[in-house]
């Protein structure tokens, strides 16, 4: 996957943060399906593997930084470990996964070594409305 991922990007001459996603069938064939070129929510779950602060480093680029400057060069990326990524939402099973709406009474935040939080509204007292995401915080572990 890797090795695909980045054969098309190179082609492309990409230079910048971005997302190659593949399908993966049951005989560990995977297929191409998109890319996106821009930081996706599951970002952390990369940052945690590689030790890249990919917000910061898309930002420096912006900048008119070159991915050398900023001490990234493709060959040197390594990935240590498994990390995944838990998002903690309003939704509502029971009614097709809408976003639920109301004032959080009792909320717990995890913790613990390895354990990354982004959190958003999800703490005691927080109103819930619909117009915003549904998602209180995001775990990455």
């Amino acid at each position: 996957l890797f090795g695909d991922a980045l054969r098309m990007l190179g082609k492309a001459k990409y230079k910048n943060a971005g997302t190659v996603e593949f399908l993966v069938d049951e005989q560990e064939r995977h297929y191409f399906m998109e890319v996106n070129p821009r930081v996706q929510v599951e970002h952390t779950v990369t940052e945690e593997v590689t030790g890249i602060d990919i917000v910061q480093s898309q930002i420096l680029i912006a900048s008119g930084k070159t991915l050398r400057e900023i001490g990234l060069v493709q060959d040197d990326i390594r990935t240590a470990g498994h990390a995944m990524q838990c998002r903690v939402t309003t939704e509502d099973p029971s009614q097709d996964f809408r976003p639920d709406t109301g004032t959080i009474d009792v909320f717990r935040m995890p913790g613990g070594m390895g354990i990354r939080l982004d959190d958003g509204p999800g703490f005691p007292g927080a109103k819930i409305t619909p117009h915003y995401d549904s998602l209180l915080v995001k775990i990455t572990a």
